[in-house]
């Protein structure tokens, strides 16, 4: 049976701050790319997948669509390609829009194909009349998302808003700082005087050449400290512009000062007067039905909406390996009311698959959308170094697996499809003693069974857990309590012995 599960791509790869389109049939996703065991965000080329509209199951590696050193403002290599994203403009070539690092400037690249590859174009710049013709670089030229409207106007929406620069950690850096540094530190950092002025989202229009403004940049949606009396309180612009035309309504989708939640806000118009919305997803659940303590580890969002046959979709990202650098596109089906609103919707592993995993087989660890701990914490601080040493997914030699399962972790899977009474096998190594509890729900006492458990052993070998879960559609949730801790690589559905 052919299934997909989240994350929606191979375990082996890292594409965060997915942005979905169709084009010829097909749903591309164009994302930055972080690499296992990253020390840095968006340390590879761009890649992209892509799958056919009637099979979202389906994703085919198309390879590497632009290479970082191919823009002249990186020829050495000094910076990462941060968040594209990628428009079929009027004249039918595919124009792709990135960012580096923290510089100021906002590179364009065209193909003629939506799966690349693309090539150099140039740098988003004024018309000659106003600030004669420059590079753009105000309000921090970020995280670049574009819309071809039906009319064929294009519009670019950017912005980068830290509530605080403390926040941020960006130091105050003088021009005179700024030229005294080495070339090299320089160019990674770009010109941080500017990241100061980054306070809203930004729209423009473009000229249909793709590259040359029309006017000078608008806001868009508020940030930073100009959400008051907006209707932005409390989910202000921070980064990710997203922006789709749905029917007659713009849905513009940006991750929150809160960083781990993707909120949407909408008009009529494509460039003026969005109104918040809400929040459609958090890869922690916070904020869901009430929610305040987070299912799995916070981290920063990002990622779009799309329409397949007539379903919608939104696509965000999730933290592995204790840091925010090898970040995994996920996503979930969501629904858009007769009013235009959206509801937040949980995070799941099922994803994409159309509906619950089959209780059958084997699956991945590694697709729990649950993971706590006793350390999991309710901000987001991956320089405290307890987020490297809890209970995470990691990756060793292209396998993926959940290590420092201990006293206290629980792991969740939503949702699965039970036709037959069924037992479980974890294929773990470690050393734990203790027990582990087999439930449908998050506290562990809805169908629950427990099972001691003895794991001394430093190769991968196989356990058995007693289940009590009926027929029909569940989540999976697994309790342990004990001593010492193991990894778990896989778990399997066996039918019970009669």
């Amino acid at each position: 049976m052919e299934q997909i599960y989240n994350p929606y791509l191979p375990l082996y790869e890292y594409v965060p701050d997915g942005e979905p389109h169709v084009f010829d049939g097909r749903v591309y996703i164009y994302g930055s790319h972080d690499v296992s065991g990253g020390k840095a965000y968006c340390e590879d080329h761009y890649v992209t997948w892509s799958a056919p509209v009637d099979n979202l199951r389906d994703w085919r590696y198309e390879g590497v669509i632009y290479r970082r050193t191919q823009d002249p403002s990186n020829a050495e290599d000094t910076m990462q390609l941060w968040a594209p994203d990628v428009t079929k403009g009027p004249d039918g070539r595919y124009y792709l829009y990135y960012c580096f690092s923290f510089y100021p400037e906002i590179g364009v690249a065209v193909s003629d194909s939506p799966a690349g590859p693309f090539e150099f174009y140039g740098h988003v710049k004024y018309p000659a009349h106003i600030r004669d013709g420059a590079v753009l670089r105000e309000h921090m030229p970020f995280d670049p998302a574009v819309l071809t409207d039906d009319d064929g106007r294009v519009y670019l929406y950017y912005g980068f808003a830290p509530a605080a620069e403390k926040e941020m950690n960006i130091p105050a850096l003088s021009e005179e700082e700024l030229a005294a540094m080495p070339a090299e530190k320089r160019a990674r950092i770009g010109k941080l005087s500017e990241i100061r002025f980054g306070e809203n989202g930004m729209v423009a229009e473009l000229e249909q050449d793709m590259i040359t403004l029309k006017e000078e940049p608008r806001v868009s949606v508020p940030g930073g400290h100009h959400t008051a009396g907006t209707g932005f309180e409390g989910h202000g612009f921070f980064e990710a512009s997203s922006i789709r035309k749905i029917g007659k309504t713009y849905y513009f989708v940006y991750s929150s000062h809160k960083s781990h939640e993707l909120c949407y806000a909408t008009s009529d118009k494509p460039d003026r007067d969005f109104v918040y919305g809400g929040t459609i997803v958090s890869n922690g659940d916070i904020g869901l039905n009430g929610r305040e303590d987070p299912v799995s580890v916070l981290g920063n969002n990002h990622g779009g909406i799309v329409e397949v046959n007539g379903e919608h979709y939104i696509f965000y990202h999730r933290q592995t390996q204790g840091t925010e650098f090898s970040r995994q596109g996920c996503a979930e089906k969501i629904t858009i009311a007769a009013d235009g609103s959206i509801a937040q919707v949980e995070i799941t592993s099922c994803g994409l698959n159309g509906g619950p995993l089959a209780a059958s087989g084997s699956y991945p660890a590694a697709i729990a959308c649950h993971l706590t701990c006793p350390t999991t914490r309710k901000t987001i601080e991956y320089s405290d170094p307890v987020m490297r040493t809890q209970a995470r997914i990691t990756q060793t030699q292209n396998v993926s697996y959940i290590t420092a399962v201990g006293d206290g972790t629980k792991l969740g899977y939503k949702y699965f499809n039970f036709d037959a009474k069924k037992d479980l096998a974890l294929e773990v190594r470690g050393t734990f003693c203790g027990t582990v509890t087999v439930s449908t729900d998050e506290a562990g006492r809805e169908n629950a069974a427990g099972c001691a458990v003895d794991v001394k052993s430093g190769h991968w070998s196989e356990i058995l857990l007693p289940a009590a879960i009926p027929d029909g559609v569940h989540a999976l949730y697994l309790a342990f309590r004990g001593e010492g801790t193991m990894d778990i690589k896989s778990f399997a559905f066996f039918e019970k012995q009669r």
